[in-house]
């Protein structure tokens, strides 16, 4: 089972936009620099984490991306989802009733066993991805990760980061 790079393109681009100042925004561009992608690839899932409203889209000057949500409060399930749709990973194309050997459909009352498994697989590994918050990704890399690496992130996001503009922060107060 493979998933498509723009899950890990996603999920990344969620992190790093964890890490941005209350109300500030993230533009596009600067998310694809930061991953090393090209900006028109990487704008369609920021588009389609905005229509899940796990990510807010701000137009305008100071406009760019934001969570919708708090880390804690999104799942890798809800960026896989996302990015990837509902459509379980494997499809049973019931090719155990073609061929030769093939018996008239009345024989094929039970469900397939490979089917029955792979679906039982992705069911484990949908409740992984959905227990872990954005949040403990964060945590971990946190924890984890060089912390030249972790400086980079934050002077980055301190270069690029668009701040809320003052007629938004008077809305929110």
């Amino acid at each position: 089972m493979r998933m498509g790079e723009g899950v890990e393109a996603a999920i990344h681009c969620v992190t790093l936009l964890a890490g941005l100042e209350e109300g500030a925004t993230l533009p596009a561009s600067a998310l694809a620099t930061y991953h090393g992608v090209s900006q028109s690839y990487l704008l369609k899932h920021l588009q389609a984490l905005a229509a899940e409203k796990l990510l807010e889209s701000v137009p305008g000057p100071r406009g760019g991306y934001r969570l919708a949500r708090r880390p804690e409060r999104i799942s890798l399930l809800d960026v896989v989802l996302a990015v990837e749709g509902p459509c379980p990973a494997f499809r049973c194309a019931e090719i155990r009733q073609r061929g030769p050997g093939a018996l008239e459909p009345a024989a094929y009352v039970k469900p397939c066993g490979i089917n029955t498994a792979m679906l039982k697989a992705e069911q484990a590994y949908r409740a992984v991805l959905a227990e872990t918050k954005i949040s403990d990704v964060v945590a971990g890399y946190e924890a984890d990760a060089d912390p030249r690496s972790i400086a980079f992130g934050c002077a980055f996001l301190a270069r690029h980061q668009r701040p809320q503009a003052a007629s938004s922060r008077k809305e929110q107060e």
